[in-house]
């Protein structure tokens, strides 16, 4: 199981892809944690439920679960944060007026298709707001472990969960190393602990290629 200190890696990782003044969608799950580490670098996070100005993780004795998250996390809002209804929120995201979204997934293909909403077998309450993500958002980056809790690799082939749409992600950042997905497949571009390439090879179900290997442990 992934600890916090890795989740917050990730975490801090994504946050270092993001750009002043883009508007930024927080999926469930990793992105959850990053308000808490743009080190004073100034975005508009958004939440599907309807609200544009996303402030940090409030403290234990300010939490008010009247304003949560699209994740039902509790949240702070930031100076200048609009509050709106649900409809609105997503003409937002599908008119594409939405630089980023940070997401996680259950899989993502060797060019980057994500399978984020349900697995075969299992009772879901629907696909919320992924399909719209994946097709709004200017750009996609996936927040999230290598591999599943049974180890199975989430960077596979091809997709054995119902995709999220054709819409690829433009990175995956997890633990272990950073991909980008371009029109000839994966790419490894950074590696991020003390895995080797050969390990990471006989962790994950595609092949990659690499060239200039940023390395950061």
């Amino acid at each position: 199981m992934l600890s916090q200190s890795e989740r917050i890696k990730i975490a801090k990782r994504v946050a270092e892809e993001l750009k002043e003044g883009q508007i930024v969608n927080l999926g469930v799950g990793i992105p959850t944690l990053i308000p808490d580490y743009l080190e004073g670098k100034k975005l508009f996070l958004q939440s599907e439920n309807g609200l544009l100005g996303m402030g940090p993780t409030p403290d234990k004795e300010n939490v008010n679960m009247d304003l949560i998250s699209a994740s039902k996390k509790p949240i702070t809002m930031d100076t200048g944060a609009s509050l709106f209804d649900s409809s609105d929120s997503f003409v937002m995201i599908r008119g594409g007026h939405v630089d980023v979204a940070i997401l996680g997934a259950l899989q993502v293909d060797r060019y980057g298709e994500i399978a984020n909403w349900a697995v075969p077998g299992k009772t879901i309450l629907g696909v919320g707001g992924a399909m719209d993500l994946v097709a709004g958002a200017k750009q996609i980056i996936i927040a999230s472990t290598l591999c599943a809790k049974d180890g199975k690799s989430k960077l596979v082939e091809k997709l054995h969960f119902p995709s999220s749409g054709k819409r690829r992600a433009d990175l995956l950042i997890t633990e272990h190393a950073v991909f980008k997905f371009t029109n000839e497949g994966t790419e490894l571009i950074e590696i991020l602990s003390d895995i080797s390439i050969e390990q990471l090879r006989d962790m994950i179900d595609v092949e990659f290629k690499y060239n200039d290997i940023k390395i950061i442990t």
